[in-house]
């Protein structure tokens, strides 16, 4: 699944209102505790928080190195 800023927003409400159920990647979820509810926020920070690896590229001056 791909999870997005806007869900984990949407499960951060949903805990700090004290709710079980919420939005989660377009399905209506309702949980069964906060700790499970917590579980996933973890999931979804850890998919949220990876980043496309980026290229560097040094400059000399025989030309560019990779």
């Amino acid at each position: 699944m791909a999870y997005t800023q806007t869900d984990l927003d949407r499960i951060n409400a949903a805990i700090a209102s004290g709710v079980l159920s919420c939005v989660v990647n377009g399905q209506n979820v309702t949980y069964r505790s906060l700790r499970e509810m917590e579980r996933v926020k973890a999931i979804i920070e850890r998919e949220v928080s990876v980043r496309p690896a980026r290229s560097v590229y040094y400059f000399t001056p025989a030309g560019r190195r990779d």
